[in-house]
């Protein structure tokens, strides 16, 4: 199916609609984000016109490998596990629950983020951009289950709640769709694909996450076992596929005081000041 758009899709949903008990319940997320992929394009055939995205394709690939083959090994096939993702995978068919869901889900994210900064490299500067908030956004879903405090702070008693991905309250906080522009390549800038992301979107990336990061990715490290994870940040700043040099850019949606109030919630300050870059992109919040 590695050519076969439509035939991606089906396999991840198989996985959870063809099982027997709790595991059904567990797709919520994952599906609505690959329904967004679709959508945009990204996991359509190199052959396709428009081409997918090979970074795209080939994290995708690397969650429905380790799927099917936990799924296989599970089911009686010889071997052992190809990697410890698909050891967290064999462990969440085993024991379907909430936190074994998001260790395997993330180890195969973060893996595939890991093996193929060469094809994030080749990405546009925005599609990079969205890249870093697909990985902050899926890290900061798991730590409002599993470490709720870490997350959310004084908000913490809504973690566990709104993170359960057996519900479609997650779809909240992981479906880039209400965020980022539909297309395919993009063709806006990163500073207007930035100024037009939906004010609940930034509120919940700068406000609650921003302040967070090297926490997160910290417990993430450790949590997966990838501690390769650690260096995805640059001093408290997204750096995957991203050059010291544009740290700029990530300042420009920090504006606002409904980002403050949110930030004093949860009983943290924002970590990024608004820079001059950022007072000159501002526009009124949507």
């Amino acid at each position: 199916m590695r050519d076969d758009a439509a035939g991606r899709y089906e396999l991840a949903r198989e996985f959870y609609r063809l099982a027997t008990g709790p595991r059904r319940r567990y797709g919520y997320a994952e599906l609505s984000f690959m329904h967004w992929s679709l959508a945009r394009g990204v996991l359509e055939p190199e052959s396709s016109d428009p081409p997918g995205s090979p970074w795209w394709r080939a994290v995708n690939e690397r969650l429905l490998r380790d799927k099917t083959e936990a799924h296989l090994l599970s089911a009686g096939a010889t071997g052992t596990p190809s990697a410890r993702s698909v050891e967290y995978w064999v462990d969440f068919i085993r024991t379907p629950e909430p936190g074994r869901w998001y260790r395997a889900h993330n180890a195969s994210i973060v893996a595939g983020y890991v093996q193929h900064q060469d094809l994030a490299a080749a990405e546009v500067q925005v599609e990079r951009f969205m890249l870093n908030v697909a990985l902050l956004r899926v890290l900061f879903t798991h730590a409002m289950l599993a470490r709720p405090h870490l997350a959310l702070g004084r908000l913490a008693a809504l973690g566990p709640l709104l993170a359960d991905p057996r519900h479609r309250a997650v779809q909240m906080f992981l479906d880039l769709g209400r965020s980022f522009p539909p297309e395919y390549p993009v063709i806006e800038t990163v500073e207007e694909t930035i100024l037009d992301e939906h004010a609940f979107a930034r509120m919940l990336d700068y406000g609650l996450i921003a302040p967070r990061l090297t926490a997160l990715y910290e417990f993430s490290a450790a949590s997966l076992d990838q501690p390769q994870l650690t260096s995805l940040l640059d001093d408290g700043v997204p750096a995957y596929a991203w050059p010291h040099k544009d740290r700029p850019l990530w300042y420009i949606g920090n504006t606002g005081p409904h980002l403050r109030a949110i930030a004093r919630a949860s009983g943290v300050r924002l970590l990024w000041e608004p820079s001059p870059l950022a007072r000159s992109h501002r526009r009124p919040h949507r």
